[in-house]
């Protein structure tokens, strides 16, 4: 039998890479709002057990084998799809996210699901100084540009230029993309982590660290998918949507927030971008040169049209959901809080 499905119910919301980070916040989000017995997720591992108590149906499969997807979207309105490959080389990214999402947009136009949405980054973009761009919209003619007004999509890793490819396929579908930037909050392994090791390795400022990014929470981000799957329509066909926090931020109070939260030095040196990046080049020889620049150039991106369409907030700011996540990235990174 094609995939593993428990027994199908009254599901007809499909998610995707529902045990990863985002993936995992979103079935959260919808099994808060009362919609467990009405969410399918399309996983490769085991399922939690707080997803199967809330009723969630469970389908084993793979983006990259097809026939294991065979029913997945039968009954199914809506495709929320999370899945993607982070990381890895220019083949297996394609595998999953150019092939997979191909796999998987068959399997939904063979239902007849025609509520699709697919989360993407801001890594599309070619790096560069980003200051307050708009997102792709429609012409009168209803092409949607691959320009975007300060914007070009010309993204430098293969993760990046694989979701860009997935973006296409979904917005050729009638489906809408979510690109966030800088996604943290409990189970985040890339943003605040990074954070905290270029700080204890380089502890100076870069430049005065005035640049400035766009960042989200998890479950604000999760909020604004969760009203999207919820309400079909809302968004028109090959809508892309920056998600963050409308209000830029800048780094260096972020830096000192996460000094704070993780007992931290707070920075006294301020180096040249040209000093800094060659200490950080010798200390963490892993970060490269454009996830550096993300570090320290002007990386913020529109963000209001998402929050007014969803009428979802923003969250409370960086402060308060750092604070939230506090423990979790103490025990994932193997910190212990200092003695009051």
């Amino acid at each position: 039998m094609p995939g593993d499905l428990r027994a199908v119910g009254t599901a007809d919301i499909v998610v995707t890479g529902a045990n990863g980070f985002i993936g995992a916040a979103v079935v959260r989000e919808l099994v808060t709002r009362g919609m467990g017995p009405r969410l399918r997720v399309l996983v490769r591992r085991p399922a939690p057990g707080w997803m199967t108590d809330a009723g969630v149906e469970v389908w084993r499969g793979d983006l990259t084998a097809p026939t294991g997807l065979i029913g997945l979207c039968a009954g199914i309105t809506t495709l929320v799809h999370l899945a993607s490959q982070v990381g890895g080389d220019e083949a297996r990214c394609v595998a999953v996210n150019v092939d997979g999402t191909g796999n998987l947009l068959a399997e939904a136009r063979r239902a007849g699901t025609a509520n699709l949405s697919y989360l993407s980054t801001c890594g599309v973009y070619r790096d560069g100084v980003h200051r307050g761009a708009l997102e792709p919209v429609r012409s009168a003619e209803g092409e949607v540009p691959e320009v975007d007004p300060g914007l070009i999509a010309d993204p430098a890793s293969a993760t990046s230029r694989s979701r860009l490819a997935a973006e296409r396929l979904v917005r050729a579908a009638g489906g809408v993309v979510l690109r966030p930037h800088l996604v943290h909050g409990a189970g985040d392994r890339h943003v605040v982590p990074a954070l905290v090791r270029w700080l204890s390795a380089v502890p100076a400022w870069a430049a005065g660290a005035t640049a400035r990014t766009s960042l989200v929470a998890v479950t604000d981000l999760a909020a604004a998918i969760a009203t999207l799957a919820l309400r079909p329509g809302v968004a028109r066909p090959g809508d892309v949507f920056h998600v963050a926090d409308p209000h830029p931020v800048r780094l260096r109070p972020l830096l000192a927030a996460v000094c704070g939260l993780f007992d931290l030095p707070l920075p006294v040196a301020n180096l040249t971008l040209a000093e800094h990046q060659a200490r950080t080049r010798l200390a963490l020889p892993a970060l490269s040169d454009h996830q550096y620049s993300l570090l320290t150039r002007d990386h913020w991106y529109e963000s209001s049209r998402i929050w007014a369409l969803t009428g979802e907030s923003p969250g409370p700011g960086y402060v308060l959901r750092l604070a939230e996540a506090a423990d979790w990235y103490r025990e994932s990174l193997g910190m212990t809080r200092a003695a009051a």
